[in-house]
C-alpha cells in the first residue's frame, strides 16, 4: 500500500519545497558556522556539491512532513552513506548539514508541523551517525590514535 502522502501536513511540504534554495544555503550557511573544520576541508566545488545535495534532503524532508512518517530520510540516508564515503564527504559534515536544515526549516514550520519535521531529521541524523562509525568514514581521526595503530 502506498504511502498517504495527506496523511501529515502536505502544505507545510509544498512551502518547503518552494524555497528549497534558500534552505539549502541557510543550512550550509548554519553548518560551516557551527563547525569552522568544515570551511577548512571543502573549496568551492565541494561547497557546491553539498549544496547541491541540501536539494535532496529538503525534499526528502518534505515528504516526511507531508506524509507524517520519518521513513523518507531514513531510508535515504541509509542509501546515501556509500555514497558519502565514495566521495569523501565525513558523516559528520552530512550531519551537519542536517542538522542546519533543521534549523532552517524550523523557521518555516509552526509547531505542529515541526514535529514530524523534526522526527525526520532525528532519523536521518541517526541512521548517518551509525554509519558513522564504519571504516572508511572520511572523519578527522586523532593523529596520536592513528599513529600507535600504524605502528609507529
Amino acid at each position: 500500500m502506498p504511502p498517504d502522502m495527506t496523511a501529515g501536513f502536505p502544505d507545510a511540504a509544498e512551502r518547503l519545497l518552494a524555497a528549497r534554495d534558500r534552505l539549502g544555503e541557510r543550512a550550509l550557511r548554519d553548518a560551516l558556522a557551527a563547525s569552522p573544520q568544515m570551511q577548512a576541508r571543502w573549496d568551492e566545488i565541494g561547497l557546491r556539491n553539498l549544496l547541491r545535495d541540501t536539494e535532496v534532503m529538503v525534499e526528502r524532508i518534505a515528504k516526511s512532513v507531508a506524509s507524517g512518517d520519518p521513513i523518507w530520510t531514513r531510508e535515504w540516508a541509509d542509501w546515501v552513506a556509500p555514497v558519502y564515503r565514495r566521495r569523501r564527504v565525513p558523516m559528520d559534515d552530512v550531519i551537519a548539514l542536517m542538522e542546519g536544515l533543521r534549523g532552517a526549516c524550523s523557521a518555516m514550520l509552526d509547531e505542529a508541523e515541526r514535529e514530524p519535521m523534526n522526527a525526520a531529521v532525528d532519523a536521518a541524523v541517526k541512521v548517518l551517525r551509525y554509519h558513522r562509525r564504519f571504516s572508511g568514514d572520511a572523519r578527522v581521526r586523532n593523529p596520536i590514535l592513528d599513529a600507535i595503530y600504524k605502528g609507529a
